[in-house]
């Protein structure tokens, strides 16, 4: 039976270290959220990440703009919070409304407060191993693998997903790790090929069921960052996690596997941009 990896403990645990680090800094952190209409997901995961600053010392300046703001007065607010010197970080959830353009606005956020990752430049710089910030996902995806000791050097990993949040970063963190990596889509031929010889499988397409026992490998490290909803409304994976677990050698579970781990890797960017605009 597979360890549980525990991602909300360790993300308690370093949300804790990123607190006591916080407080020793000469001025609070602080991060701006910008939400753009009601959309009640979005909702959630803002007042999730507004709580998360409470527990690390971090000041919060919500945003809340109308759905239909124009692209206009919303690249002038990013203008406005680039400039404003008690905003370490800039965050616009997504998705926008649909008259949006995502990535103009995303590009307009100042590389040194994208607490995301999102901006070309820091994609660029973590792409070559010299990062200012880490993906937030995949780097609570590498902070699980290293806080169990599971080595990823000589290990073949396969990424379910090409996504630019998640499958991408995750493939480039796991190579300059020295792990050997395949990164499946939509189009891959015989997806179950690949994940049969998977010392480590990464799972991010959003696919209720996808991932079934036949297609683990006996001693894998399965890692689910998918969020789904089941025929009941229950919070899930892509992975049949019941029918995997007597399979695999660790295993997140969902909830409380990656999830948590997101929101504390975000935090800790925060910190990290707070660092560099008190130096």
């Amino acid at each position: 039976m597979a360890v549980r990896i525990d991602g909300k403990a360790l993300a308690a645990k370093i949300k804790g270290q990123t607190a006591a680090e916080a407080a020793r800094l000469p001025r609070r952190p602080g991060l701006a959220v910008v939400l753009v209409g009601e959309d009640p997901a979005s909702q959630v995961y803002v007042a999730g990440k507004e709580r998360d600053c409470a527990e690390c010392g971090i000041e919060s300046f919500g945003r809340r703009l109308g759905a239909e703001t124009s692209q206009e007065a919303l690249l002038e607010l990013i203008r406005r919070l680039n400039e404003d010197p008690r905003v370490d970080g800039v965050l616009v959830q997504l998705p926008l409304p649909g008259h949006l353009d995502e990535q103009a606005v995303i590009n307009a956020i100042a590389p040194d407060k994208d607490v995301d990752c999102f901006h070309p430049f820091n994609v660029g710089r973590m792409a070559v191993g010299d990062p200012v910030f880490l993906p937030c996902t995949p780097a609570g995806v590498m902070a699980m693998l290293d806080e169990y000791e599971i080595p990823i050097r000589g290990k073949r990993c396969v990424v379910l997903g090409r996504s630019n949040i998640v499958g991408k970063p995750m493939a480039a963190l796991l190579t300059q790790r020295d792990g050997t990596v395949t990164i499946c889509h939509s189009q891959t031929e015989d997806m179950a090929r690949h994940t049969r010889e998977a010392d480590i499988l990464v799972s991010a397409v959003g696919r209720t069921g996808l991932v079934t026992a036949d297609m683990v490998k006996e001693g894998a490290v399965v890692i689910d960052v998918a969020m789904n909803r089941d025929e009941n409304g229950r919070l899930c994976g892509d992975v049949d996690f019941a029918a995997v677990e007597p399979k695999a050698s660790y295993i997140t579970p969902v909830p409380g596997g990656v999830g948590p781990m997101t929101r504390a890797c975000l935090m800790r960017n925060i910190l990290a941009a707070a660092r560099l605009h008190q130096a």
